[in-house]
């Protein structure tokens, strides 16, 4: 049998060699870690989550398969600093403080982090308890992110969600008093939801005043619930619009800044983890299902995890935890690139483009032109941005970078 550490070696050696593209300087790099169980599958989820079965989560075993996967990706990531960390599910918050705690000190005796990194842990209210969340953070975790969607019981049941209104309340009560950065989850655009109900959910959330806000419009995802048996009384197109501008101007008068087509925050509590992911920085990620990119001197390369558990454990601890893995084309770099660039409301430096990618900015004058003349974003020498028209038609812009 193979040395888990010579096949991760060899793989070292073979993205070393000459290839496609060529950058002078890494990206930041994140880690990304997913812990895939929850409580229940919820009926619009397409992430990769699994509903607890038997005794519960395999805490141990599962610890041991991440620590022997991210062992197996060092020699990718070798003198790299760590800049972000973010544990998400599934249902983090599954997993005790002591456990968290362990993952959190084995990555730290493996990478280096950056000083006062970020590190965000994703929490549900159906598994608060009280100092659950300080626990967290006494194990390393400076940010939380709580799963609440609705503050509504009966919006509660119908996306399957086990918490209730008052869990949700209290949870974000603990995560406020144990956190000086969080963020609150939000959906809108649910069925049988009207500008009203909305309202009253933005009041709610608003009161606590979170550092953080995302609001996510409910769609039907392939290959889940919702999508095979569709819930009734969705709110048509015209009526998802008016709530969104609802939610831009009631977040606006409570101080938060929209800075990504779903994300507001304060100043200095913008979430780091993901305008990494946003700007085309690189993450390694670990856990069943965890996709990642990387890149080196010639190219970049996208990885994807085995998806199913008992699957990934088995694999990970053979040193096998990647599924498969492909070499992003030069051709498709331009797409990649904007595709997550454009979520940004501000833009991104072109010159950012050149840095992540090792294409000259003449990749994207096709698109560029064409979104121009269509009034979807906006450019001078040295900056790109959506317009608000594009903001609002962010899928049109982005495809116009689909290679020809």
């Amino acid at each position: 049998m193979n040395d888990p550490r010579q096949t991760a070696a060899a793989a070292a050696v073979r993205f070393l060699r000459p290839g496609g593209v060529r950058l002078d300087a890494l990206p930041p790099l994140s880690l990304y870690l997913h812990l895939p169980w929850c409580l229940r599958k919820c009926p619009y989820c397409d992430f990769n989550s699994h509903q607890l079965q038997g005794e519960g989560v395999p805490e141990a075993r599962y610890l041991d398969a991440l620590v022997a996967d991210l062992e197996s990706a060092l020699p990718l990531v070798w003198g790299r600093t760590v800049s972000t960390v973010f544990i998400g599910g599934g249902t983090p918050s599954l997993f005790s403080p002591a456990a968290i705690d362990r993952l959190l000190a084995d990555v730290r005796a493996r990478m280096k982090l950056e000083p006062n990194a970020e590190v965000t842990l994703e929490a549900n209210p159906g598994t608060f308890e009280r100092e659950r969340f300080r626990g967290y953070r006494q194990a390393g975790v400076t940010r939380l992110s709580i799963g609440v969607q609705s503050f509504d019981d009966a919006k509660l049941a119908v996306l399957g969600r086990v918490h209730d209104a008052e869990q949700a309340k209290a949870a974000v009560d603990e995560a406020a008093s144990a956190f000086d950065t969080w963020n609150l989850d939000l959906m809108y655009a649910l069925p049988g939801q009207g500008l009203a109900d909305l309202a009253t959910e933005l009041d709610t959330a608003l009161a606590f005043r979170p550092p953080h806000l995302s609001v996510y419009h409910l769609t039907l995802e392939p290959n889940t619930v919702f999508a095979s048996r569709p819930p009734a009384d969705l709110p048509d197109d015209d009526t998802a619009s008016e709530m969104l501008d609802l939610i831009v101007e009631r977040t606006a008068a409570a101080g938060l800044q929209r800075y990504e087509v779903s994300a507001f925050a304060r100043d200095g509590h913008r979430c780091a983890h993901n305008l990494n992911y946003w700007r085309f920085g690189d993450y390694l990620g670990i856990g069943a299902g965890a996709h990642g990119k990387l890149s080196f001197p010639e190219r970049i390369v996208r990885q994807v995890r085995w998806r199913e558990p008992a699957t990934y454990m088995d694999k990970a601890l053979a040193g096998q935890a990647v599924s498969n893995e492909h070499e992003i084309g030069a051709a498709d770099l331009p797409f990649e690139f904007m595709l997550n660039a454009l979520r940004l409301k501000d833009g991104v430096d072109l010159s950012l483009f050149a840095e992540r990618t090792g294409l000259p900015v003449t990749a994207l004058q096709r698109g560029l032109a064409e979104g121009e003349r269509r009034g979807l974003l906006e450019r001078d020498l040295q900056r790109i941005r959506p317009t608000a028209r594009g903001f609002d038609f962010l899928s049109d812009l982005q495809a116009l970078f689909l290679p020809g």
